[in-house]
């Protein structure tokens, strides 16, 4: 999954794709370099970010949609909002992903009604306060729990298991500690049924680990996928495609 964030904001490349055109290259760009789902957001994530209109949302996000439509890729609409999911959906996209898990009925029930797939991630707290302190007892169980509810959930209201991807959300409220468990221990979330994606690309958890800025920040995230991968990940969401196809290629020549 090749990501184009669509804002001026995001922690790795906010500004550098913010216009229509930049964006297109781009996306087509990780589509050479091997990309097998492009992943459109319009709205920062990372921590401290605080939310975007609506209207700037859609403006940001459906040309690029419309733009690509057609394309050999899956075009994914990374929002919790359920009219930008809506319209997305729509203009093109066929997955939406959600870092609220489809917990607003209202978004539950634009994936029930479309035939699209779905990424449900798991979260503590909101972008503006979730790495203050965040607390866990066991953060492989609870996570795990949450997703498994969440399925549960979206299965109740007509989503079929086979349109399901969970993420167990690195940096999402989580602890340099709490992400390295989930990576170790990612396996256990295959218990679960459904395909795994993974986003550890050039996070804050990889500049801790290596000292290293957002801009360098490469082999870590690398690496980190690697692991992932190797741990059960079905997807990995990555900045740098073409890297990381290079290197499954050749974790996939011996395995």
């Amino acid at each position: 999954m090749g990501i184009v964030n669509v804002t001026p904001d995001s922690f790795s490349d906010g500004g550098q794709h913010h216009q229509r055109d930049a964006a297109l290259v781009h996306a087509q760009q990780l589509i050479e370099d091997g990309a097998h789902i492009i992943d459109i957001g319009g709205e920062s994530t990372r921590p401290g970010a605080f939310p975007v209109s609506l209207q700037q949302e859609l403006d940001r996000v459906l040309p690029i949609i419309e733009g690509l439509r057609g394309a050999s890729v899956v075009l994914s609409i990374d929002s919790c909002k359920p009219e930008v999911m809506r319209a997305a959906v729509l203009a093109g996209a066929q997955m939406v992903n959600d870092i609220n898990a489809l917990q607003d009925d209202a978004a539950m029930k634009v994936v029930a009604d479309n035939n699209v797939a779905v990424c449900l991630m798991h979260k503590q707290g909101n972008p503006q306060t979730m790495q203050m302190q965040p607390q866990y007892k066991d953060v492989v169980s609870e996570v795990s729990e949450f997703l498994r509810e969440r399925i549960s959930a979206a299965e109740a209201a007509g989503i079929s298991r086979s349109r399901i991807v969970i993420d167990p959300g690195f940096g999402f409220g989580k602890s340099l500690v709490h992400n390295l468990n989930l990576l170790r221990e990612l396996n256990k979330l295959t218990e679960l049924g459904v395909p795994i994606l993974a986003g550890l690309s050039r996070k804050s958890m990889l500049g801790t680990l290596t000292g290293q800025p957002v801009t360098a920040r490469l082999a870590a995230s690398v690496a980190a996928a690697m692991i992932a991968v190797q741990r059960g990940a079905n997807i990995v969401r990555v900045h740098d495609v073409k890297a990381t196809v290079d290197a499954l290629k050749v974790w996939q020549a011996i395995e």
